[in-house]
């Protein structure tokens, strides 16, 4: 991973402990396989006591890992903005080696013949690249909501959803937001407005629920005054919140993963992993073989 560095810069001997301890929890989540927002690892310092928990010092943190990246003391690649990305065509030196990608990238639908159809929806698209994996693992269609998502992709959904009901499977939506006045509704409004489109489905809120804010312990933000429902929230849980972006990577991993392995059929499971096994080893020998088979056409 590529530390480059561009400009001279004496960074404090507090700001350099700060990069030091940061450099560490980056390669802790790199080696389980997760690259954290810079949000993240603001939360992380913050549950480690090492700063404290208020916005000017999450502001402070991202001008010190800024400064800290452009003295080669960070890695350039260890943070992630998952809300930009550079989108192109790809490109290929020859047919075969669009049919060798083709035989690695095959896949089938592992939930076709299964009795339920889940997804998991995400309230923020930055902590998409936490749950990417083990949903592709799994080969569950996940979803970042943006907030309260909107209307014309609700409608979408429900089809969608509408289709897995007609053809004889149940779908159920796993969902995932903040504890605060808006994120715990969100999920509500998800139910409401997909009864509407499609009659209704089990929607199952994994996260962040009150007994995962008492058991991990989350750092607490302020509730928002100027959310329209700050009110009831207080009432039902006082004055505090908590962003679902503290809540530990390989938690919200192992969420998803327990709940989804759940419900399917492991039997089915495994013949469709044969099949795709299968498939795939055909198509690497044709790829293999590309010249003989060009020479047969």
């Amino acid at each position: 991973m590529p530390k480059i560095k561009y400009r001279d810069i004496k960074l404090q001997a507090s700001s350099l402990a700060l990069v030091e301890t940061s450099n560490a929890i980056i390669a802790d989540y790199e080696s389980q396989g997760f690259i954290l927002t810079l949000r993240q690892l603001y939360y992380q310092l913050v549950s480690r006591d090492i700063i404290p928990n208020r916005q000017s010092e999450y502001k402070r943190l991202g001008s010190i890992i800024n400064d800290a990246r452009l003295a080669g003391l960070i890695d350039w690649l260890a943070i992630e903005d998952r809300t930009r990305d550079l989108r192109a065509l790809s490109h290929w030196g020859s047919p075969s080696e669009i049919v060798e990608t083709c035989a690695n990238q095959f896949h089938m639908d592992m939930w076709e013949g299964q009795d339920y159809r889940p997804e998991v929806w995400i309230e923020k698209d930055a902590l998409v690249g936490v749950i990417e994996g083990v949903c592709n693992e799994l080969d569950v269609a996940h979803f970042s909501c943006r907030g309260y998502t909107s209307q014309s992709e609700m409608w979408v959904a429900g089809q969608r959803l509408r289709r897995y009901n007609k053809s004889g499977q149940t779908p159920i939506i796993f969902h995932f937001g903040d504890h605060d006045p808006s994120g715990k509704d969100m999920t509500r409004d998800i139910i409401d407005r997909l009864a509407l489109f499609m009659g209704g489905l089990e929607v199952k809120r994994l996260a962040l629920n009150m007994n995962q804010v008492e058991q991990y312990n989350p750092p607490p933000n302020p509730a928002k005054t100027t959310d329209s429902r700050y009110g009831a929230y207080i009432a039902e849980f006082g004055d505090e919140s908590w962003e679902l972006d503290a809540l530990e990577p390989r938690v919200i991993a192992e969420l998803i993963r327990t709940n989804v392995q759940a419900l399917l059929d492991p039997v089915l499971w495994e013949k469709r992993q044969a099949e795709v096994k299968e498939g795939r080893k055909k198509l690497g020998a044709v790829a293999e073989n590309w010249d003989e088979v060009t020479e047969a056409l």
